[in-house]
C-alpha cells in the first residue's frame, strides 16, 4: 500500500434487473478493502468477485477499453453521468473522489431510447443508427493529401477536431430531463459540416440525422446544457446551434 492509499469501506445501492421485461430494483450491498488508487470499475469487478464467491449473480455493466476511449461506461453515479469529476468517464474515476463510509447509488442511464438490457447495461444502438443515416462520408475525396495543402481555416479544423472528440457515450441524454440526444447529434454533424470533405453531402446528412433522432424517440432541447455539463469530452452545445443552422438552410433548400 502507498503511503497516500487509503481502504474505503462503501455502502452501494445498485439497480439490479435481469432483463429488459423484468422491474428491476435497488439492491443495497457494503463493500470493504476498496483501495482509494482502484478506478470505479476496479471497484465493481472488486464487488463482482465477492458475489460470485458468495454464488450470487454478479453486477453486469458494459466496459471496454479501460482507458476513456470507447464510450461504453456508462453509470449514473449519485444521479450524475460518469461520476463527480468533470470531462472524466466512469474509467477514468478512482476511488479517492470517495470517502470512507459514503453510500453511493449506482444507475444505468435512463431513457426511452436506450433501453435496459441487464442490470447497469443499456443498449444504446440507437446511436448506431444515427450514424448509419447519414455520419459519414459517402463520395470519392481521392488520395490523402498533404495537410498543408487543404484550405481548411484553422478555426474551422480545430472546431471540428472538438467535435469528432465526442465518444458516444449517451451520457448527454441521460443527463437531459428529455433526454435529447441533439448535442451528440450535432457534434457528428459539425465534425463533417466543418469540413470541405462533408460538405456536399451536409443537406442530406443532416435531415437524414435529424429525421432518424426524432423517429428513434429522443426528446427535444430546451436549452438547458446539462449535456454539456456532463459530457466527459467537454462537446460545447454551440454545435447544437450550428446543427440547427445547417438543419434549417437544409429544409429550405430542399423545398425549392
Amino acid at each position: 500500500m502507498s503511503s497516500e492509499e487509503k481502504l474505503l469501506t462503501l455502502n452501494l445501492k445498485i439497480w439490479r434487473q435481469k432483463s429488459a421485461k423484468d422491474k428491476g430494483k435497488m439492491v443495497d450491498y457494503t463493500l470493504e478493502g476498496v483501495s482509494t488508487d482502484s478506478s470505479f470499475l476496479e471497484m465493481i469487478d472488486q464487488l463482482n468477485e465477492k458475489l460470485v464467491g458468495e454464488s450470487l449473480d454478479p453486477v453486469t455493466f458494459d466496459h471496454d477499453c479501460r482507458e476513456g476511449i470507447c464510450g461504453m461506461c456508462s453509470m449514473m453515479i449519485n444521479g450524475l453521468a460518469h461520476g463527480p469529476e468533470k470531462e472524466t468517464t466512469t474509467c477514468q474515476l478512482h476511488m479517492r473522489s470517495f470517502n470512507d463510509g459514503d453510500t453511493i447509488v449506482i444507475e444505468p442511464w435512463r431513457a426511452k431510447a436506450f433501453p435496459v438490457v441487464k442490470d447497469l447495461m443499456v443498449d444504446r444502438s440507437a446511436f448506431d443508427k444515427i450514424i448509419q443515416a447519414g455520419g459519414y462520408v459517402n463520395i470519392n475525396t481521392g488520395n490523402a493529401q498533404d495537410a498543408n495543402e487543404i484550405l481548411v481555416p484553422k478555426a474551422d479544423a480545430d472546431l471540428a477536431m472538438d467535435a469528432a472528440a465526442c465518444i458516444g457515450c449517451g451520457a448527454c441524454v441521460a443527463s437531459c430531463k428529455n433526454a435529447s440526444a441533439m448535442l451528440f447529434v450535432s457534434a457528428k454533424i459539425s465534425q463533417l459540416a466543418l469540413l470541405p470533405q462533408g460538405e456536399l453531402e451536409a443537406e442530406k446528412r443532416t435531415l437524414n440525422m435529424v429525421e432518424k433522432m426524432d423517429e428513434l424517440g429522443f426528446g427535444n432541447c430546451t436549452n438547458e446544457a446539462e449535456c454539456e455539463a456532463s459530457c466527459p469530452k467537454g462537446i460545447q452545445i454551440t454545435n447544437i446551434a450550428r446543427m440547427n443552422k445547417e438543419f434549417l438552410k437544409a429544409a429550405i433548400t430542399s423545398k425549392e
